[in-house]
């Protein structure tokens, strides 16, 4: 079949594309920016990329004709905490536009569970993109999951920071509310297990883990598969903007996504059937199972995808194209270069640095650093990175967005998403004398800009000169 995989570069989405390919599809991936589509050579070349933003006014001379299936995943929770809902509706009205014309028999969309009356803004503009969806000439299937649980999912993600860091917790009472987890395998085999079944199509189905617990619950049970000491304590005092607040400082997610998530985390994910499982015959893992699979893969480093890649920088609602090339006018410079003895290690090295590696030299000022940016409302270190040694362009670093990964050329060009008053760059790159070129650009934006860039001079002389020694020495 030749398929439609929208939202290719999200977490879902590059789960799906290699068993997709696997089962001998065409696959058409759909993204807003194709340089941020962190896939392999191997990949690339049995893929089509479709760059299409289903914000925009459609232009319908993009798509081919000649679509079977198309996957539906698209959300924009993560972007905004107002008009979120907008957004996706825009975007399911000009995804119905673009594929009329096009020769598609079947819509799978991953939603959530929708059984409650009264629904978050969230829940609730996923059943508002359901009814939208049902308004198009194919059929479509509905896959309404339950929070998903998987190595990089923002569930499993949020959990493992509280416990792991918090042995002690004062919890909001949402954290009482019922939910029903799925692994993410499961929801990979639900997705395709559907796939031009003629059974599911024009039909919701809710798919879940068997079992029904309470996010404290959840909690507990991933302390006792990592053998953990966890005492919670529950108030009654905690807002929303609170909680949120708290998940934001604590966690690794985003302020937007942490408060569009306990909007939600107070409405009861439950399901109501098991009709697919029963369609497919599948009988789901529970969710102490689940947790053991995602250890496995953050263990052996295998790690498909995380929701901390996701662009959250308002820079890249469009492209991250135009800041490839580094400016070389009204910028200030911090400029260093070393003979390297050894390519390979220093290449080996450059493409681990950051997360659980550190950037080599001072990682307590970059801590802190990062420290300050988290309270000013920036994403601070805590997103890592996804891979130990391995980077693809559009991935998060740290605080930094992957620009360029050019191994074979030896750079890489990383661009700044922490709250600065400008923008900046940092560049590694190996020219064919083994000289180790390090560059950091900033270009400042008004007084302010100037006077952070002077200001962080003192620090800058002192990493930057043991960044690139260590990174030498090493090689």
């Amino acid at each position: 079949m030749r398929i439609l995989l929208t939202g290719t570069n999200g977490y879902i989405g590059m789960r799906l594309l290699p068993l997709l390919l696997d089962l001998g599809h065409d696959v058409l991936c759909c993204v807003r920016d194709k340089n941020r589509l962190p896939v392999d050579e191997e990949i690339r070349n049995k893929i089509t990329i479709v760059e299409i933003d289903f914000l925009k006014e459609p232009d319908l001379t993009i798509l081919p004709v000649n679509i079977d299936v198309a996957y539906y995943l698209i959300h924009s929770m993560s972007s905004s905490t107002t008009d979120f809902d907008k957004k996706e509706e825009v975007s399911a009205l000009n995804f119905i536009k673009y594929i009329e014309k096009t020769t598609i028999q079947q819509v799978i969309y991953l939603s959530g569970i929708v059984n409650e009356k009264n629904l978050s803004k969230h829940l609730w503009s996923r059943k508002n993109v359901e009814n939208i969806l049902y308004r198009g000439k194919y059929n479509l299937t509905v896959l309404r999951s339950g929070i998903i649980v998987g190595s990089g999912s923002s569930s499993f993600e949020i959990i493992r920071d509280l416990c792991e860091k918090l042995p002690v917790m004062i919890t909001p009472k949402w954290v009482n509310t019922k939910t029903q987890p799925i692994a993410i395998r499961d929801v990979l085999i639900f997705m395709t297990g559907v796939l031009g079944n003629k059974k599911c199509y024009n039909q919701s189905f809710d798919v879940s883990g068997p079992d029904i617990l309470s996010y404290k619950e959840m909690l507990y049970l991933y302390a006792e598969v990592r053998r953990l000491k966890l005492f919670i304590f529950t108030i009654p005092v905690m807002t929303p903007k609170l909680s949120s607040y708290w998940l934001y400082f604590v966690t690794s997610t985003s302020y937007k996504l942490a408060l569009n998530l306990v909007d939600s985390m107070r409405i009861p994910v439950i399901a109501k059937d098991k009709h697919l499982q029963e369609i497919l015959d599948i009988t789901p893992m529970n969710y102490a199972k689940a947790l053991e699979l995602a250890f496995i893969k953050i263990e052996q480093n295998q790690v498909v995808s995380s929701w901390k890649d996701s662009a959250i920088s308002g820079r890249f609602e469009n492209s991250i194209q135009k800041y490839v090339s580094v400016p070389k006018r009204g910028c200030f410079k911090d400029y260093k270069k070393t003979k390297i003895t050894n390519i390979e290690k220093a290449v080996e090295k450059i493409w681990a640095i950051g997360g659980e590696n550190g950037w080599y030299y001072g990682n307590w000022v970059w801590k802190i650093r990062g420290y300050i940016d988290k309270f000013f409302g920036g994403v601070g270190l805590r997103r890592g990175r996804t891979h130990l040694d391995k980077i693809s362009s559009g991935d998060a670093l740290d605080f930094w967005r992957v620009l360029v990964a050019d191994k074979n050329n030896k750079r890489l060009l990383l661009f700044a998403e922490m709250k600065i008053p400008g923008e900046a760059w940092l560049e590694f790159n190996i020219d064919k004398d083994n000289i180790l070129h390090q560059t950091a650009t900033f270009r400042p934006k008004g007084v302010w800009g100037r006077l952070y860039w002077y200001s962080m001079i003192p620090f800058h002389f002192f990493i930057f000169s043991g960044m690139i020694k260590k990174i030498a020495a090493l090689s």
